[in-house]
């Protein structure tokens, strides 16, 4: 049946692990299959995960996730293996697709940071903020060997199509591939001694503190150098640099299918196209804004997401336009993944997605098909108006531009400078007769070959897509041997008003005073100073860093004579929050079958960091608190006008409310227009005035009930030949209304059927009734019994009957095509008495169905 329930032994680890519940298309082993051209697709707005047949565009099996609306999902997969990870909760979970069953479940920190990464057996956790990288069994999701570390702040993460995971160090300017360790026989059991991934090819990419982006190939790595504007790729071994013409960073998708990467750059729509070390190509998208997702290479085409707009846009090898896929029209982000010899494109908060094969025939999937699950999402609201084109400029100077002396060594520091409506691309830092560039998001430079004792000043300033800005100087610094040691070690805390405590153990200034201390904070791919602090701690404001996304920190020590020191250890990871923003999208409505209530539904909150655990919903006095997005409140009375407000709770504390109003219905009132009946059901015909509200219709007579149409409703299982009094009700969220209508229901007859032999006795078996048995014998008791007979009919004889009962076997034989039965029918002779149903063959198809027990 389509959309039901797969009912197979896994329900209950499935609802244990992860509450998942799962429909499917036909036999529970066809559902489940997972061998065919096919992806997993999520749903944001119904929490779910849909497998899209890239075959048919259909979907054949959805599951529902409680506790994940709206949040976002990483979902990574293989045939036989699903990995889901909840940004908001950090929990990571693992599927076996052929079993339908959850493996295991494991917690991360929650927010942008941690990746997962899987490829046939070999699934990785990547801790881009640490900078560890460690190998999980997926089956149990238990560690495997020891982890590889790098520097904090690394990028990439995800596997080339040789089972190599390509992971890029900004700091270092190099990126580098980690084979995966055998896996143990059993589940969760430690691997043999030794066995570990392995760090097995190391790439010099870019110049240390430049911002790097990967992208896995067919085999090997392409990293976008954002800071130099050039695309390295490593294949074979062998690095080869293309330069590019962009003026604006840029983006690559997390894996390239086929030889032409595609560099996207949201800033001016463009795209550029990279083969054999060399720009081919360079075209733009239609429209206007910048939220565009990394082009992807397909079936000779590339295809490019506006997000915006939802529109993906196809283009051929020479840049040509050549078809457009219409999109929601509403802003939100979209999903293109080539997987299974298809193109996925998903938009996670549709309900619709597509699959384009390799011949570029698009199709469109509705994600939703066949069953309704969690409630209907918001209604879709018309798309925002464009934003006004900001002034565009050349960027301002930076702010804060520090320098700390260390051994031969000076560290430049700097605030973000102003972009003036274009990205920045760059830093600039001059200074020693050298002149570095730097990553837009590295805001940090290590200056190494000074002098001890010479005098250094450093000036920095930013670059993007129209010019250099003006330049800030830094303070001058005198390079030195006399270094203070960094902080032994640093502590991290994020407080629920959105700041961050930053606290660590004073440094020894090796014969000098401590003068101040520096920290940097650092995230997946970036690192950035957070301020300074004469103090042992530093409280960074809230605001300054990104609600939702995972740092950690270094602190350095500087001396009173300007020296600085190495930094400390990083410090543990937080995830900065704060109290939830108001609840969007708020609907109150009445409903239909609760008096004085409305329902209320809402989009989730922005939960700033921390998930919202519960959900305050007020109206008219009345108080409920909910954890999903939607619920009822009663007790309003009927026909009122109420406010309703929302507000959501995460770990910060309540934040602010949305309101929205809404009225309750008056009872709805029933006029019967007609009814009919046959032998076992009685239809009656009736319209309903709903009182301004929904109204849901019922009909009962005789112990059963009917229910649906609020137009006609038909009562079935009656007995025939009876008189029934249909009692009609209508209920909405006042009350209820009530009409009634009589109606009798059509009596069954039966014919007394037995047909003469063809020789013998058996001539005129059935002429007449004689001593002993013979056909179309009526008793009044229901077993042949010569004291209780009632009479006899002859053959063709009309019988109204009334019920069946069970009796003595009777077997007709030749004189009624070998009917036989245990069965007894009351009918209309001399009274109420019984004829063996083998000698009575009922109308309409001798079906004894139509009969009820006696």
């Amino acid at each position: 049946m389509r959309g039901g329930l797969v009912t197979i032994g896994t329900v209950a680890a499935l609802l244990a692990a992860m509450g998942l519940t799962v429909l499917g298309l036909g036999a529970a082993d066809n559902a489940v299959a997972s061998f065919d051209a096919s992806s997993w697709l999520w749903s944001t707005t119904r929490s779910e995960l849909a497998r899209v047949n890239g075959v048919t565009a259909r979907v054949d099996t959805r599951m529902e996730v409680p506790g994940g609306r709206r949040h976002q999902m990483q979902v990574v997969q293989t045939d036989r293996l699903l990995i889901l990870r909840d940004l908001h909760t950090g929990r990571v979970s693992s599927l076996d697709l052929a079993t339908l069953q959850i493996t295991a479940t494991t917690p991360t920190a929650p927010g942008l940071g941690v990746s997962v990464a899987l490829h046939e057996d070999a699934a990785f956790v990547v801790d881009a903020v640490q900078g560890i990288v460690r190998q999980l069994d997926p089956r149990a999701l238990t560690p495997v060997g020891e982890p590889v570390r790098y520097p904090p702040g690394i990028t990439g993460g995800t596997f080339d199509g040789a089972g190599k995971l390509w992971v890029a160090v900004p700091s270092e300017g190099t990126v580098s591939a980690v084979t995966a360790a055998e896996l143990p026989e059993t589940p969760g059991e430690a691997p043999p001694a030794g066995l570990s991934p392995k760090r097995v090819e190391t790439y010099d990419v870019a110049e240390p503190a430049h911002e790097l982006v990967v992208s896995t190939l067919d085999e090997g790595v392409a990293v976008l150098d954002r800071t130099s504007a050039s695309l390295v790729t490593v294949v074979g071994g062998q690095t080869r640099r293309a330069q590019l013409s962009m003026t604006a960073p840029g983006y690559l998708p997390a894996r390239t299918s086929g030889p032409q990467v595609p560099v996207t750059v949201p800033g001016d729509r463009s795209v550029h196209v990279v083969r054999d070390s060399r720009e081919v190509k360079r075209f733009t998208v239609p429209g206007t804004g910048a939220r565009l997702s990394p082009a992807v290479a397909w079936a000779g085409r590339f295809y490019c997401a506006d997000e915006n707009t939802g529109t993906v846009y196809a283009f051929d090898t020479e840049g040509r336009l050549v078809q457009t896929v219409k999109g929601s029209g509403r802003p939100g982000p979209v999903e293109l993944e080539v997987r299974e010899n298809h193109l996925f494109i998903n938009p996670p908060d549709s309900s619709t997605a597509q699959v384009v094969d390799d011949r570029n025939r698009v199709r469109e999937v509705d994600k939703y098909a066949n069953d309704v699950l969690g409630g209907d999402p918001p209604p879709v609201a018309p798309p925002p108006p464009p934003p006004k084109k900001p002034k565009v400029g050349k960027p301002g100077a930076p702010k804060s531009v520090t320098a700390a002396a260390g051994d031969a060594s000076a560290r430049v520091s700097w605030q973000a400078a102003a972009s003036n409506g274009a990205e920045i691309t760059r830093y600039v830092v001059e200074g020693a007769g050298r002149t570095h560039q730097v990553g837009a998001n590295q805001r940090a430079l290590e200056v190494t070959g000074l002098t001890n004792g010479a005098t250094y000043t450093f000036s920095v300033h930013a670059v993007n897509a129209k010019g250099e800005g003006p330049p800030r100087r830094s303070n001058p610094v005198v390079p030195t041997a006399e270094v203070p040691d960094p902080p032994a070690s640093v502590a991290a805390e994020a407080r629920p008003d959105g700041t961050v405590r930053v606290s660590w153990s004073e440094a020894d200034g090796q014969g000098n005073t401590i003068a101040r201390y520096a920290v940097t904070a650092t995230s997946a791919g970036a690192s950035a100073p957070a301020g300074e602090s004469a103090k042992t701690e530093l409280v960074v404001p809230a605001g300054q860093l990104e609600y939702g996304t995972q740092y950690a920190f270094t602190v350095t020590a500087v001396s009173d004579r300007g020296a600085g020191s190495k930094a400390s250890p990083v410090s543990n990871t937080v995830v900065p929050f704060t109290t939830p923003k108001a609840p969007t999208e708020l609907r109150a409505s009445t409903v239909a079958d609760q008096p004085g209530t409305v329902a209320v539904q809402w989009s989730p909150a922005v939960d700033n960091g921390r998930p919202v655990t519960k959900y305050v919903v007020e109206a008219a006095g009345k108080s409920v608190e909910v954890t999903d997005v939607q619920t009822t409140v009663g007790g309003l009375g009927n026909g009122q006008n109420v406010t309703v407000k929302v507000k959501a709770v995460n770990e910060a504390g309540p934040g602010p409310e949305a309101s929205t109003t809404a009225r309750t219905v008056a009872e709805p009132r029933i006029t019967v227009t007609g009814s009919s009946a046959d032998a076992t059901s009685v239809t009656v015909a009736f319209t309903v005035d709903a009182g301004g509200g929904r109204a849901t219709c019922t009909a009962a007579t005789g112990g059963k009930t009917a229910s649906g149409s609020c137009s006609s409703l038909r009562v079935t299982g009656l007995a025939p030949g009876t008189a029934y009094t249909v009692t009609l009700t209508a209920s909405n969220a006042a009350g209820r209304g009530t009409a009634s209508r009589a109606q009798t229901t059509d009596p069954v007859y039966g014919i007394a059927t037995c047909k003469n032999g063809p020789s013998g006795d058996q001539r005129t078996y059935c002429d007449r009734d004689v001593a002993g048995r013979n056909g179309n014998e009526i008793f009044k008791v229901p077993q042949q019994d010569n004291d209780r007979q009632a009479g006899w009919v002859p053959d063709g004889r009309r019988l109204r009957t009334y019920c069946k009962v069970k009796g003595e076997n009777v077997d007709a034989w030749i004189y009624n095509d070998n009917k036989q039965s245990t069965w007894w029918i009351q009918v209309a002779y001399e009274g109420k008495t019984y004829i063996p149903w083998a000698w009575l063959n009922l109308e309409g198809g001798d079906d004894l169905d139509v009969l009820p027990a006696c």
